[in-house]
């Protein structure tokens, strides 16, 4: 099953849009645990345990794990092979969130490491360098690709929404040409929910692309407003740290279960009553 069929069947299984962040730390893990990577590690498993039922994907933010050295590379995998073996009947689009993008045979290695060594079914990609440092990550046809377009952080203002001589905006323009390296099944943007009213014009470039939203809940989008001018199109939403870190107690994964679940039911509502 390709990455994008892979998706697709977990929407429909598990009626849901969302996708949850694992961007976990050592200084935010609940106070029972073991503050080192072998906490990180649990902590992980309980949100994956508490939440497997109720997502289409999970997405691992590279940065967070990094940050540890080969101890956190050690626990992508760990975290990786333990969605994919102790969740063997569950199938769930699993996300590098590491935003490679260099020369040709760079992103080559980006690619082997991320998708081929590390078995992760998509990853984000900075198309800032152009299509030969995009190219590679779509050699296998199994994965998918989500390119930076219009981020959700402020400073996407600097750059992304610059306008051209042509008086469109450099997102745009990203969307236009990249779109024409590869087709639905393979290629998707990441687009913010802090920029909703943005949307629109996106739709009309690309009606038919998977789009991964993230900036709902701590970063402040609204869903409603996101998903109204999303019409029904393809899309999952990411949240991160406030399911995750919903609780600091004992029994956080009981919360983090009812988080989700929330999250899950309000974007179908909002889909719903469109």
């Amino acid at each position: 099953m390709i990455a994008f069929e892979k998706l697709k069947f977990a929407q429909e299984k598990n009626n849901s849009k969302l996708c949850v962040g694992l961007d976990s730390t050592i200084e935010k893990l609940p106070k029972h645990i073991e503050k080192n990577v072998n906490g990180l590690f649990e902590f992980n498993k309980k949100i994956i345990d508490a939440t497997i039922d109720l997502v289409c994907s999970y997405k691992i933010n590279f940065a967070f794990y990094e940050q540890y050295g080969s101890d956190g590379i050690d626990l992508i995998k760990k975290t990786i092979n333990y969605i994919n073996h102790n969740h063997q009947d569950k199938i769930i689009l699993n996300i590098a969130d590491a935003k490679r993008g260099d020369i040709g045979n760079t992103s080559a290695a980006y690619s082997k490491a991320i998708l081929i060594d590390m078995g992760f079914d998509s990853i984000t990609v900075n198309p800032l360098m152009g299509s030969d440092c995009v190219l590679p990550f779509l050699e296998d046809k199994e994965k998918f690709v989500f390119l930076l377009a219009l981020t959700s952080n402020k400073g996407s203002q600097d750059f992304q929404m610059l306008n051209l001589e042509s008086g469109i905006p450099l997102y745009k323009k990203i969307i236009e040409i990249s779109s024409k390296w590869a087709d639905e099944n393979q290629l998707g943007y990441v687009i913010g929910a802090t920029h909703p009213e943005m949307l629109k014009g996106i739709r009309e470039i690309i009606p038919n692309r998977l789009l991964l939203f993230p900036g709902i809940g701590t970063q402040g989008g609204n869903a409603t407003e996101l998903l109204k001018y999303n019409s029904h199109n393809p899309y999952l939403i990411n949240v991160s740290r406030d399911i995750i870190y919903t609780s600091n107690e004992i029994n956080f994964e009981e919360k983090v279960n009812l988080k989700a679940e929330n999250y899950k039911n309000l974007f179908n509502s909002i889909d719903e009553n469109l």
